[in-house]
């Protein structure tokens, strides 16, 4: 950080301008709720001077619909990709046209949907010179009464917990606009992004009051496959950084799970053993991915069960 940036952020509040980009691919149930959601955000401390929804290829109504928000509001702004490449090279399509000028970055899926007052939350602890990304508290919108349900929910409660000891950052993040690329082969972007922000300095901070909405997985296809791209991710990330994020520790996790385990029921004992399951043959699939069949996985197979989040 320069001397005027230092001094523009020496505990005097100010107003931070922000760019959210959004990434999506075939959102035409969720874009337009995100959007409005997006543009009716309470902020105080933000400034949201654009958004820019970067369309991956889509082959539904994702693009017409953000059309018409263009018409609306002249913050809003498509891109759009012929081919998909993969979410690491639309973040940087939107990344390298992001005005100098703008403080923050904000980047959320086009799977997810902010609180009133979560950009604002968010966004407010940048007035802090030390922090360079931060992170919000995704909560899932999955019914907790199905297998699948719980070991969603169970996963982001986890990952909270963590989160609160080591940020672990995703779904919905910020992060000082001071990136024009991130390895366009990258397939863990929100991972990528921590590493270089820890690289140049800064730190990380988790908002647990900034909620974002998301949609898990609803059937085992679905749920496996995802935690297997993850893991996968997580091994190419390690192999190139030497740097692993907070939810790869094993010992920590185990520790979180045994504490559930002992206050939940019968039933809910099962479940969590199996989710436990399903995520270690996820890891080993993923490590069997990029390790054995030298597979990376930056293009992500679509879990179509994860594309509506009920308002």
């Amino acid at each position: 950080m320069n001397q005027a940036q230092a001094s523009r952020y020496s505990g005097i509040e100010h107003r931070i301008t922000c760019s959210v980009g959004i990434m999506a691919f075939n959102e035409e149930q969720n874009i337009g709720h995100l959007l409005e959601a997006l543009l009716t955000q309470s902020l105080s401390t933000a400034i949201i001077k654009e958004i820019v929804v970067v369309s991956s290829a889509c082959r539904d109504r994702t693009d017409d619909i953000v059309r018409a928000y263009e018409q609306r509001d002249a913050r809003v702004r498509l891109i759009a990709q012929k081919e998909r490449e993969g979410k690491s090279s639309a973040i940087n399509l939107w990344l390298v046209g992001v005005d100098p000028a703008i403080d923050v970055c904000v980047l959320e899926s086009g799977d997810t949907l902010p609180q009133p007052e979560t950009v604002e939350r968010l966004v407010a602890v940048f007035q802090d010179p030390r922090i360079g990304m931060a992170g919000a508290h995704p909560v899932p919108t999955n019914a907790r009464d199905t297998f699948i349900g719980h070991a969603v929910h169970l996963l982001w409660e986890l990952h909270h917990e963590i989160a609160l000891q080591t940020p672990k950052l995703g779904e919905l993040v910020a992060f000082r606009n001071v990136l024009r690329a991130i390895p366009p082969m990258s397939p863990v972007d929100e991972a990528n992004i921590e590493v270089e922000l820890v690289r140049k300095g800064y730190s990380l901070n988790y908002v647990p009051e900034a909620i974002v909405r998301n949609k898990g997985p609803e059937n085992l296809r679905d749920f496996l496959m995802r935690r297997r791209c993850i893991a996968s991710g997580h091994c190419w990330l390690r192999d190139k950084y030497t740097y692993r994020v907070a939810t790869q520790d094993p010992g920590r996790i185990w520790r979180l799970v045994w504490r559930n385990l002992r206050r939940e029921g019968l039933r809910a004992k099962l479940w969590t053993l199996g989710a436990v399951g399903l995520e270690a043959l996820g890891r080993v699939l993923g490590r069997y991915d990029y390790y054995v069949r030298k597979k990376n996985t930056f293009v992500w197979d679509i879990a179509e069960t994860t594309k509506r989040v009920v308002p």
